[in-house]
This record gives structure tokens, C-alpha cells and sequence, in this order.
């Protein structure tokens, strides 16, 4: 790599901490005008520190930056809201041009369940009926479990709980074109395996919203 590569590259890994741990108040509006191509790309590093490196990927890999960025971060702004008053008991995180949601997987299953408690249904209804409207956004669920047992049984057990939460926003209204599902099983961990507190983190199932290729392709032909 040159060395005014390298130096591209430093000060995009540079912007993009600074974006999110400097200016962590921005709004999706103030961070989708700034964040273009590479700077996505380096950010994406960093708030999967936060997400899974799956959902923060889909969020990233969907940035476009500069004006259509801007508007697509209004529309986000205001359905991250409206999540927040509505959800109870999930994490909603405002990220670049989307809106990532980490729900507990205790909260939404049983103990090796992949069945949705009757409880836990509400929320997901909630999601289906503020995002049913809005056909511009996919939604990317991604199950996590923490490292305890088979590696390979985790990772069926996360699939098949990101396509039972999926397959409840269908029946919903939620349209099937519209949604992508990824078992992560242990792969994943935003906390320490070694503890229960980090294992309770790490069981969790997260949706990524971003902004549909054919949203952004109208608003670009617009501009």
C-alpha cells in the first residue's frame, strides 16, 4: 500500500470513531450526509463492536452518503423514534443510515426453543405494524447465542430462531422480499463468553433496517 493510501485509510478509520464516539448524537440525517462509500466501510468496523459484524454490515454495505443519505437518514430518524416508544425491553441503536434493534433472545424464546413466547409476540407485532407501512426499508434478523454446547448446534438453533421471528412479521404483513435471515450461532459476541452477564448479552436477535436498493436508486434519480 502507498503511503497516501495508507494515509486515506488511517484518517477514514480515524472518522469514523470520531463519528460515532464523539458524536454519538448526532441524528441518522447529520451522519448519512457525511458518511460516503470507504468512510461506511471503515465505520462499519467499528459499530460491529456494538452488532454482530452481520447486521452492522447490512447497515453499512447500505449507505450511500451525501444528499440521498440525508433524506434517507430523516426517514430513519423518525421510525428509530417511534420504535423507542413503542418496543419494550429492546435495544434500539440509530446507525448510519439505519436503525439496528437487539432484542434478548430469553425474552423471544424458551430455554433451546426456537418456538416465540406468547408474551414476546407483542413486540414483534409492534415492529410489523410501524415498518409494515414503509416499503422502502429490508430488514435483515440475525440470531446469537453465547458459547455454551456445540458449536454446530448453536448455530442451527440461532437460524432457526431468526426465521421464527421472521416468519411471525410475515404473518403479519410484513412482505417476504423484504426480509433476509442469518444464523450466527457463538460466532458473534459482543460480551464475554466466560460470564453469565456476557452469555445473557451474546443470546440475542438482532434486525437490521436499512433502506432498499430500489428506495435509494428513486431518490438518486430524482436528484
Amino acid at each position: 500500500m502507498t503511503t497516501s493510501k495508507t494515509s486515506i485509510f488511517i484518517l477514514l478509520i480515524l472518522a469514523g470513531t470520531l463519528i460515532f464516539s464523539g458524536c454519538s448524537n448526532w441524528s441518522n440525517t447529520a451522519r448519512g450526509a457525511v458518511i460516503g462509500g470507504g468512510g461506511g466501510a471503515a465505520v462499519g468496523a467499528v459499530i460491529g463492536k456494538t452488532l454482530g459484524n452481520t447486521a452492522a454490515g447490512a447497515i453499512a454495505g447500505a449507505a450511500v452518503g451525501g444528499t440521498v443519505g440525508a433524506i434517507i437518514g430523516q426517514n430513519m430518524d423518525r421510525k428509530a423514534e417511534e420504535l423507542e416508544r413503542e418496543l419494550d425491553g429492546v435495544t434500539v441503536q440509530r446507525v448510519e443510515e439505519g436503525i439496528a434493534l437487539s432484542f434478548d433472545s430469553g425474552l423471544l424464546f424458551g430455554f433451546d426453543s426456537s418456538a416465540l413466547r406468547e408474551a414476546s409476540k407483542e413486540n414483534l407485532r409492534k415492529l410489523a405494524r410501524i415498518m409494515g407501512d414503509d416499503d422502502e426499508t429490508n430488514l435483515m434478523i440475525v440470531g446469537h447465542t453465547d458459547s455454551i454446547g456445540d458449536e454446530n448446534y448453536n448455530l442451527r438453533l440461532s437460524e432457526r430462531r431468526a426465521q421464527s421471528a421472521a416468519s411471525y412479521l410475515i404473518e403479519q404483513g410484513i412482505a417476504s422480499s423484504r426480509l433476509q435471515i442469518e444464523g450466527r450461532g457463538e460466532y458473534e459476541p459482543i460480551s464475554d463468553n466466560e460470564t453469565e452477564a456476557g452469555r445473557q448479552e451474546n443470546r440475542r436477535v438482532e434486525v437490521a433496517i436499512f433502506a432498499s436498493e430500489e428506495y435509494i436508486s428513486r431518490l438518486e434519480r430524482a436528484q
